[in-house]
């Protein structure tokens, strides 16, 4: 069991992060919530807590706990809106192989139970060539048949959302400079998303080098799916754009950009310009969404690398 000096203040990036929602909404009732709602999990699975991991997620809060007979466990809390029985069900489907094992759940009430991780210590902990490598090599064997029945939603269907989005940002006074980089990326959507003629797979959805952790019993692990059904070229990029600062700070970007893009191509034998394509529109919508929510650093730098593509 915690003990009551224990504090469960979240972390001031996941404060950060779901304070640009309405205060009225449902994340900002779960944020507001939180430290009590940690406690009732807490007490409930006989957790003892031994400190919150920061910095931690944006859309939610991770405990580092001990088991009632001492091992170490992680107890992740999302928002109640789908996500973590959706997180479980992909976790489930890869039973620990390459991903972080699931020790308990209660998806409805947004709590998972899952093995410790070394979340200090993320394939960014590495020179970029050689997490590359990693990070690719997790991938591949995260793509399996999502199974018969399986709950995930598929890729037409996220980015036709997301695509809404993008064309709503594009018309906004602040998106002037953008239209034509929008409007670039919603044409590869539509291309994209009309003739992809490979077997889906279960896809992780938000792959990078930093949702891949150090393991005890794997070298790197991955951990926070927002699992799809789709073609394996969504998958890749986000990994095409990781460290995107480091990248755009340096003296031949563009270059630098698009030798990743035939290198992960190359290395999973997955088309280049599938994968160029949806990482500029990954890459533009969540640039837009970003500046909409006034984080203009952010947003700008997205634009800038799918600019550059």
């Amino acid at each position: 069991m915690t003990h009551a000096n224990n504090r469960l203040e979240p972390p001031e990036r996941l404060v950060r992060t779901l304070s640009l929602d309405p205060p009225e909404s449902p994340a900002r009732r779960w944020l507001a919530a939180l430290p009590g709602t940690a406690q009732e999990w807490l007490r409930r699975w006989e957790l003892t807590l031994e400190r919150v991991q920061e910095p931690g997620g944006r859309t939610s809060l991770v405990l580092l706990v001990r088991q009632p007979d001492g091992t170490p466990a992680a107890l992740k809390l999302t928002p109640p809106d789908g996500t973590a029985a959706l997180e479980h069900a992909a976790l489930t489907r890869w039973d620990g192989r390459h991903a972080v094992r699931p020790l308990r759940a209660d998806p409805d009430g947004g709590a998972l139970l899952l093995e410790r991780l070394h979340g200090d210590i993320s394939l960014r902990s590495l020179a970029e060539p050689k997490a590359q490598l990693e990070a690719a090599a997790v991938l591949q064997r995260l793509w399996v048949p999502p199974g018969d029945d399986h709950p995930f939603g598929g890729v037409a269907e996220h980015t036709a959302a997301l695509a809404a989005g993008l064309r709503e940002h594009r018309e906004q006074p602040w998106a002037a400079d953008a239209r034509a980089l929008a409007d670039e990326a919603l044409e590869l959507r539509d291309a994209l998303t009309a003739d992809s003629a490979e077997e889906p797979v279960l896809l992780h959805g938000e792959f990078h080098q930093g949702n891949v952790l150090a393991g005890d019993r794997s070298p790197w692990l991955a951990v926070g799916p927002r699992p799809l059904v789709g073609e394996r070229a969504y998958d890749l990029a986000w990994l095409v754009g990781d460290r995107v600062d480091t990248l755009l700070a340096a003296p031949g970007s563009a270059a630098a950009a698009r030798r990743r893009v035939s290198k992960l191509s190359d290395s999973l034998d997955v088309s280049a310009e599938r994968v160029r394509g949806w990482a500029v529109f990954r890459a533009v919508s969540s640039g837009l969404a970003e500046l909409s929510s006034g984080r203009r650093g952010r947003g700008e730098l997205l634009l800038e690398f799918g600019g550059l593509l």
